[in-house]
């Protein structure tokens, strides 16, 4: 790749001894800089108490989105309508690329598009890119039929998010990589089922990790389709807990080399549980990311 200096003498520049603006050597640098967003689940015990301080100090830690969780009518984010906390995020020089939207009632075969259509508004609203699924419940994908009626339901919900120029995501945890009756994963079942120009997927780093599975060895053989990473780290002295990224056992070296394959668009950092105060803990961790 060409770097700056090899651009300047190429073009003349550097042996003219023209001064180029500070602003112009930055340029470069930031292009390539990494988008580092913080899953506001992370502080749960503390942004249901104090939503405007919590944001301020998320974006102080360095954060530049966020990616929210628990929105309902009757909840709204946090007791505050969707334009309100919208402007919240936009006075503090954040954004929001992705929320966290409970989808068990429409994912259930027969489950209509009532509850999808008031997430899509919100998120169209505070100019989200990303409807995601964080969770399904047990009952719902037992079996392998269950995970291909989750696959069919995406590709609807897929069709109603392009339709509002939104995406439709999924976000695991450890029990889709199990073999279903059917000998193969959940997983694999909703990779294979679900539409890749509908659907894409936000990879748990660390449940993927729990489970078993090479994210890298995933993200080849399906490229693309993992366009957004939760990124948490797993203590080495008990993988059961979560530590700050890079401080744990996980290799995250060789993950983030392959982010192109990858497909990644936005990662997330997400901790579930802390050893140390948690805005030291979230901060910790996008020096981290940043750095790499």
């Amino acid at each position: 790749m060409t770097n700056r200096r090899t651009f300047l003498k190429n073009a003349g520049i550097l042996a003219g001894g023209i001064l180029i603006s500070p602003t112009l050597a930055q340029c470069g640098a930031e292009a390539k800089k990494r988008k580092i967003g913080l899953q506001l689940y992370s502080l749960r015990n503390q942004i249901s108490k104090d939503v405007e301080g919590v944001i301020a100090k998320v974006k102080h830690a360095g954060y530049s989105t966020v990616e929210t969780y628990g929105y309902s009518v009757k909840d709204k984010f946090w007791s505050m309508a969707p334009a309100a906390f919208g402007k919240l995020l936009d006075s503090n020089g954040l954004s929001s690329f992705s929320g966290h939207y409970g989808l068990d009632e429409y994912l259930v075969k027969g489950g209509k598009d009532d509850v999808l259509k008031t997430y899509i508004e919100a998120a169209n609203i505070i100019g989200q890119t990303y409807i995601t699924v964080p969770h399904v419940a047990s009952h719902i994908v037992n079996n392998a039929d269950g995970y291909k009626q989750v696959a069919e339901k995406l590709n609807k919900a897929g069709d109603l998010c392009k339709a509002s120029n939104l995406r439709i995501a999924y976000h695991n945890h450890d029990f889709e990589f199990n073999k279903t009756d059917q000998n193969e994963t959940g997983y694999d079942i909703l990779l294979k089922e679900t539409e890749s120009s509908l659907v894409d997927f936000e990879l748990d780093l660390y449940w993927a990790v729990r489970a078993g599975i090479d994210p890298v060895a995933l993200f080849s053989g399906h490229p693309g389709r993992f366009t957004m990473w939760h990124v948490k780290d797993m203590d080495r002295s008990n993988p059961k807990l979560n530590t700050e990224v890079g401080a744990g056992s996980i290799d995250f070296t060789k993950i983030l080399a392959a982010e192109k394959v990858s497909g990644l668009k936005q990662l997330f950092v997400e901790q579930e549980n802390f050893s140390k105060d948690p805005f030291q803990s979230i901060s910790e961790s996008y020096q981290y990311l940043s750095a790499k």
